[in-house]
């Protein structure tokens, strides 16, 4: 069984609309549907307050603990993504290290990748 993966998304993200400060973000919405969907087990969805991102739409990470790849996506939105966040999610979860082949990686994957951060730990070693 794989280690837990964490579904981490931007709640803060405007998508380049116009909202109030009141007003609910995409980047919200999109958190919320994730949660009214469900993700695999084994993988938790966490909002954060910001990814840093802002010109690449709605933007998530995945991360699963030291011996993992970090992934950012961008170009994410609330209601075209969020089966494919789910797919993605279970991929990278069942992966153990982070790293989906090229060929099993949803389409947006490969073309929206915005970083990929190596472990913290020497897995070579």
């Amino acid at each position: 069984m794989s280690a837990p993966a964490e579904l981490l998304v931007c709640v803060k993200c405007r998508r380049g609309t116009e909202v109030t400060e009141d007003g609910e973000r995409p980047g919200q919405r999109l958190h919320d549907r994730l949660a009214d969907h469900g993700l695999p087990e084994g993988v938790t969805l966490t909002p954060v307050e910001c990814l840093q991102n802002c010109d690449s739409g709605c933007s998530v990470a995945l991360r699963g603990g030291p011996e993992r790849w970090i992934y950012v996506y961008g170009n994410l939105h609330e209601d075209d993504h969020v089966a494919l966040l789910a797919e993605g999610a279970k991929l990278y979860h069942d992966s153990g290290n982070g790293l989906i082949p090229w060929r099993s990686r949803p389409e947006h994957f490969k073309r929206n990748c915005i970083a990929r951060i190596p472990p913290q730990e020497d897995t070579h070693g």
